[in-house]
């Protein structure tokens, strides 16, 4: 059985990844709008990961005898003005999630559960890639949003990205 304070901490996670899913196709949305079938297509993937990681985290507790509570899902209410501004939120909530991600690690480091590092460590080499495909496209935005040209093959770049489901997530 789990302990109580990490067990809950990561029924948050477990509801902050929908969040993020949520967010992040809020954000793919914007995108179709925009007409950057590219730029959606990447944050619609960016959502489908969100999602694998909340299932993840369900999994370990349910694995572990814990009850999951799932909460209702706060609606995203990010406006934009340019195509930079979701680039700059998505770089700016990985870097948030990674706090998180941290905290929890923490309380299970701090009551020495061995088991709950081990599977969090999956989710803090995830967290690393995040913030750098993030990070890498807010450089590319600020290198490239000079030129139509430039964020047209951005977006064919992006539009490439194809859906893999984790086969390396963390151990059931």
């Amino acid at each position: 059985m789990l302990n109580e304070k990490v067990a809950k901490l990561i029924n948050e996670q477990v509801n902050k990844e929908f969040y993020s899913a949520y967010l992040y196709l809020s954000f793919a949305d914007y995108y179709e709008d925009e007409g950057l079938d590219g730029f959606a297509n990447w944050y619609v993937i960016q959502a489908q990961e969100e999602m694998d990681h909340a299932m993840m985290m369900r999994r370990y507790l349910l694995d572990n005898g814990v009850s999951v509570k799932l909460d209702a899902i706060e609606k995203p209410n990010k406006v934009f003005k340019n195509i930079a501004e979701p680039l700059d939120a998505g770089f700016e909530h990985e870097q948030y999630v990674t706090s998180l991600i941290n905290n929890i690690y923490s309380a299970a480091f701090d009551i020495k559960d061995f088991k709950t590092m081990q599977f969090l460590d999956w989710f803090i080499k995830e967290q690393t890639e995040e913030e750098k495909n993030a990070g890498d496209l807010v450089k590319k935005m600020k290198m490239f949003a000079v030129d139509t040209k430039t964020i047209y093959m951005l977006n064919s770049e992006l539009a490439a990205r194809v859906y893999t489901p984790s086969a390396t997530g963390p151990a059931k």
